[in-house]
């Protein structure tokens, strides 16, 4: 298992390719369903041996669904601690679903687009991510899988209720919208709490980096729906799609005013940032985070595309600061060494890995 996880490392994952529409502004969408076992306590009542059961189930369904036929399959419980950290890190599971491993897996498509948690809060957690603001091709690579799956394990469904969650918020579809975005003009100007503010009274619901139970960090937020019950899986997508380009077009309009208003003082900034990533001996994660929000921001607005080349002299561009993001990350930064490292240590490895990928003299 390490070797398959190790050559994640090659590449980013899905939701940090840079590409599709409004990439400078929105990370990524994912649709994520929940969906049980009919026949099977729920995680509430769960025993290990229920448990181990929906793991066998599972493991023996994959070889009758099409769209995760060279999928890896990867029991939480034989991974290291470094290992299952560095899945939450490429959002392939949730920071929950890490804790008490035993008798929980996570599948993995190709691409990382797809990958679906078992035995979390549910015994099924499908997650399918697309690069950009892509939630209607999210959906439907999703309704997709979903109908191969359902011809392969049994769900547990009710005609009046939909599809049954542990809770109660899923029930009905069991679906979760939620796209990524990176909103610095919005933090910077001080509107952002006016569009939080703004989105959750429609319904939605702001987390962190890491989704639920996070806070915002390097001015990311993912956005999401809080209710599944009532509306169809269109209307959910509709919905979302439709508010998250009202927050671009205020994020675009506050990129604007920063430039026309006060470009000399945004550059100072964001080459600021640029120069602490470039020379620093030793970093946090959360500093690098907010300085490599800086430098997307300035190269997403073309400020800095052609004056800083990292090693390779390709210039610096959106994936280039993109896969800092991800490898600055205290798990890929192990994973990387090959050991396991002190915090102390991790911070100067990042701290060099960012010089070394800004091309700066050692």
């Amino acid at each position: 298992m390490a070797d398959e996880l190790d050559a994640l490392l090659k590449h980013p994952g899905e939701w940090l390719r840079g590409v599709g529409p409004v990439a400078d502004i929105v990370m990524s969408s994912r649709i994520r369903l929940a969906r049980n076992l009919e026949k099977i306590p729920f995680a509430t009542r769960a025993t290990d041996e229920s448990q181990a059961k929906v793991l066998t189930l599972v493991k023996e369904a994959l070889g009758r669904v099409p769209s995760l036929e060279r999928a890896l399959f990867l029991e939480l419980g034989g991974l290291t601690e470094v290992d299952r950290q560095f899945l939450v890190e490429r959002h392939l599971v949730s920071r929950e679903h890490v804790v008490n491993p035993e008798h929980k897996a996570v599948v993995i498509g190709e691409g990382e687009a797809i990958s679906i948690m078992v035995n979390e809060e549910d015994h099924l957690r499908i997650q399918v991510l697309q690069s950009g603001l892509s939630l209607p091709e999210a959906w439907a690579m999703m309704d997709t899988l979903d109908d191969e799956l359902s011809q392969a394990l049994p769900y547990a469904f009710s005609p009046e209720w939909g599809y049954l969650t542990c809770c109660p918020t899923n029930v009905g579809t069991g679906m979760r919208g939620s796209v990524m975005l990176h909103l610095p003009a919005l933090v910077i100007t001080k509107q952002i709490n006016k569009v939080l503010h703004a989105i959750t009274k429609l319904g939605l619901t702001a987390r962190g980096f890491y989704g639920e139970g996070t806070e915002a960090t390097g001015n990311f937020f993912q956005i999401s729906n809080q209710v599944a019950l009532g509306r169809s899986e269109d209307e959910l997508v509709e919905n979302l799609q439709r508010i998250m380009k009202q927050v671009i077009e205020n994020e675009q309009s506050a990129r604007q005013t920063l430039l026309s208003s006060g470009r000399v003082q945004l550059e100072d900034r964001l080459w600021r940032a640029y120069g602490l990533l470039k020379h620093a001996r030793t970093m946090s994660s959360v500093e690098t985070l907010d300085l490599l929000s800086a430098v997307r921001l300035g190269v997403d607005l073309g400020l800095m595309a052609n004056g800083a080349a990292p090693a390779g002299g390709n210039g610096l561009d959106r994936t280039a600061v993109n896969e800092l993001f991800l490898y600055s990350q205290p798990a890929h930064l192990q994973k990387l060494e090959g050991k396991a490292l002190s915090v102390q240590e991790r911070d100067a490895k990042r701290a060099e890995l960012i010089r070394k990928r800004l091309g700066a003299k050692q």
